[in-house]
């Protein structure tokens, strides 16, 4: 970390360093021009910083302290500037309402079983969070058996993750509160509906398995941060439990820490023969993974580091005695299925069981004897099944172009549940016989609209180098290509994350509002596997904003659309796309929605788990990467004196992943740079987060400000019922 007294000594450093100032409004004062908004004032600090020599002022530096006085004042007037302004959007009710009218439909979560005992979620429409059922027999009437919506009065209460022992009786279950990475774990009877006395606090970035005879459970969890801090103090060492049911989280067995590896995190997972517990040790956010595991059988046993070369992601899918099957992008950017037996682990024994496909391996599971393998084609879902010796068996008939979820369960289980959605297609919950590969619909969603009037396709574009892009576009059958359309181009392009086709009542009224809906399948993202991935990292990233910048490049010449009717929005790593894309081509676009976005590239690691992101960003401590960063991080590349396009910056006050100080100086940065009259704007979420848990009724607001801001920049037109 660097420290904040190297303000004291800028003083000797202007002799050696040419003082660069960054990030438009950095210069002491503030805005020059503040168009035609009456922005709060907004201070600046003296703060300096130096990097390998180069000197980089930080005068919102004072709006990092979250809880201060001055900040959170800053957040009010903020928050009324950018109020006030949606409130007179006249179609912004209308929106609202058309929101809240689609959304009131049943959806499903997918089923899961244990020990005969179905489990699965529910939300009747318009539930601030959806419920936990459970049901003895498939067609047996479910009961409520965990509503989350009855623990908080606004329903920022969410469950944020759960686990049934292995006789189906006892579920752990994890709450998170105002949208927090935080988790309190409780454990019920699913019998009795009643919860025991047990409870494990400070968990983040858990997965949660019990031993097989429900005597406890495994969980990771950091020590507990001082309160003040606990929304922004830098997460390390993440530690491997055992709690025994019963006994308070102080009596907790360690499992596993690395004192000398404060950035390793585990995770445990117990396997289905109960003999071994599986431990998964990720290194920021790295996607090589190390494995080691622990004879459950034995006590007292070791743990044994099984693979910790840290060469390539290693993903357990099952064992059948010592011999561990593990899907990996060792040799296989696109992944494959190997086995190691345990009891001779070198390399030379390795046996490859299924190898590399043209198509990205993205998750393994065994089931019913066999292994069901989820691959992305071109990024939508493909599904097929091999034998447990890797023989091609049959290939799983999904219902169209979309994506799935799902397919959990155990090696002798003849029947899984899997969902499958696309732009068009609400997501429905199918069940399927693993034997034929067959698929019959086990709940289907009811939304008020007719996907016939919609169509999607998937094109290919290039980009600056050349490399070819994939891009799914949706919009009303029958768009005229004038270049009027008002268009929402959507990314991400990061962490291996792939962008899936998927159902959004949100984009359903950006479409029936006339609009055009795309995603680009950038690079970052895992959509072609571990090399698409890297060549969106690090000193690559650049590609990432070139792919973006090329998609909407595209949509014009292709006469979709025109940069006075083209709007940007990703969020999280997406924020950072397309704060980055703002701030690289202001000219090319009309309206900018970066929402929980990563901005200050040279201190993202100074917080809660930022210092996870160096594996996939690279670090300001890196001279070279610095120079990469500070060449893209939107905060210091702002400029007096450009016209940029309107924004609204969203992000949530509790926000513990991509704390709200990079969009609360990112913001104020754009201000203070802004030479047009375009609105610069920032919404901060009360009680809410990176995202998830939000409360419904937070989302369709949250949602009907987004499409009023785009409404009003895009200078649409929709009719009054759309």
């Amino acid at each position: 970390m660097l420290s904040d007294n190297l303000m004291v000594i800028h003083a000797r450093l202007r002799q050696a360093f040419a003082v660069i100032a960054v990030a438009a409004g950095l210069a002491a004062g503030g805005a020059s021009h503040l168009s035609a908004m009456n922005y709060p004032d907004t201070r600046t600090g003296e703060q300096v910083d130096v990097y390998h020599g180069t000197a980089v002022r930080d005068p919102y530096r004072w709006l990092e302290d979250d809880n201060s006085p001055e900040t959170k004042a800053w957040v009010a007037a903020q928050n009324q500037v950018t109020f006030d302004y949606l409130a007179k959007i006249p179609q912004r009710d209308a929106i609202r309402d058309r929101l809240v009218k689609l959304w009131n439909y049943a959806r499903f979560g997918v089923p899961f079983r244990k020990n005969g005992r179905y489990f699965f979620t529910r939300n009747s429409g318009l539930q601030n969070q959806s419920v936990l059922y459970t049901m003895p027999a498939l067609g047996a009437e479910p009961s409520v058996l965990l509503d989350p919506n009855q623990l908080s009065a606004d329903g920022t209460v969410a469950l944020a993750g759960l686990s049934v022992s292995e006789d189906g009786c006892l579920l752990a279950y994890g709450l998170s509160a105002a949208g927090s990475d935080w988790e309190e774990w409780k454990v019920r009877d699913a019998r009795t509906g009643r919860d025991l006395a047990d409870e494990v606090k400070w968990v983040k970035a858990s997965k949660t398995s019990w031993m097989k005879d429900g005597s406890g459970f495994f969980y990771s969890r950091y020590d507990a941060p001082a309160e003040a801090a606990k929304m922004t103090a830098v997460n390390y060492f993440h530690q491997l439990y055992f709690h025994r049911l019963g006994t308070a989280q102080s009596a907790d067995h360690l499992i596993y820490r690395r004192d000398d590896h404060r950035d390793w995190c585990f995770s445990g997972e117990v396997t289905d023969d109960g003999h071994y517990l599986i431990i998964t040790v990720e290194q920021g956010a790295d996607p090589k993974t190390r494995v080691f595991y622990q004879d459950l059988t034995r006590p007292e046993a070791k743990v044994v580091e099984l693979l910790n070369d840290f060469d390539a992601r290693y993903e357990f899918a099952d064992n059948d005695g010592p011999l561990f099957l593990f899907s990996t992008d060792l040799g296989a950017p696109r992944s494959r299925v190997i086995a190691v037996d345990v009891t001779r682990p070198e390399r030379a024994n390795w046996r490859e069981v299924i190898p590399q496909s043209a198509d990205a391996l993205k998750r393994v599971r065994r089931l019913n004897n066999s292994l069901v393998c989820i691959y992305l084609q071109d990024a939508h879902s493909q599904v097929r099944i091999f034998s447990s010796t890797g023989e091609y068996q049959c290939d799983v008939a999904l219902p169209g172009i979309g994506s799935v979820d799902g397919f959990e369960g155990e090696r002798n289980d003849a029947e899984t549940f899997y969902s499958f959605t696309g732009f068009t297609t609400p997501g429905t919950i199918l069940r399927c016989d693993l034997a034929t590969g067959a698929s019959t619909v086990f709940r289907a969603p009811s939304v008020n609209f007719s996907p016939a009037d919609y169509e999607t396709k998937q094109v290919f574009f290039h980009s600056k180098d050349g490399t070819r892009v994939p891009m799914f576009i949706t919009h009303k059958t029958g768009l005229k290509l004038d270049g009027n359309n008002p268009t929402l181009l959507y990314g991400y392009g990061g962490f291996d994350i792939s962008l899936k086709p998927g159902f959004s009542v949100v984009n359903l009224v950006w479409m029936e509002m006339g609009g055009v809906y795309v995603v680009a399948n950038i690079r970052g993202g895992g959509e072609y596997g571990e090399e698409w991935h890297g060549a969106g990292m690090k000193l690559r990233k650049q590609s990432v904003f070139d792919d973006f910048i090329a998609a909407a490049e595209w949509l014009i010449a292709n006469r979709y659309t025109s940069s006075q009717k083209l709007a940007i929005a990703g969020g999280s790593n997406g924020g950072l796309l397309v704060g980055a894309c703002e701030t690289q081509r202001p000219d090319l676009f009309a309206a900018c929605v970066p929402q929980v976005g990563v901005m200050d590239m040279l201190r993202f690691d100074q917080f809660t788990v930022g210092w996870e992101w160096a594996s996939e960003y690279g670090s300001a401590k890196n001279p070279e990467e610095f120079k990469t960063l500070f060449a893209y991080s939107p905060l210091h590349n702002l400029h007096q004196g450009v016209k940029y396009p309107a924004t609204l910056i969203l992000t949530g006050d509790h926000d513990d992943r991509v704390v709200p100080a990079h969009s609360f100086k990112f913001a104020a940065a754009l201000q203070a740079a802004q030479a047009g009259d375009a609105p610069i704007l920032i919404r901060i979420e009360t009680r809410a987060g990176h995202g998830a848990g939000k409360p419904v009724a937070k989302v369709i607001q949250e949602s009907a400000d987004r499409w009023a801001f785009l409404v009003k920049a895009l200078n649409m037109n929709p009719s009054p019922d759309f």
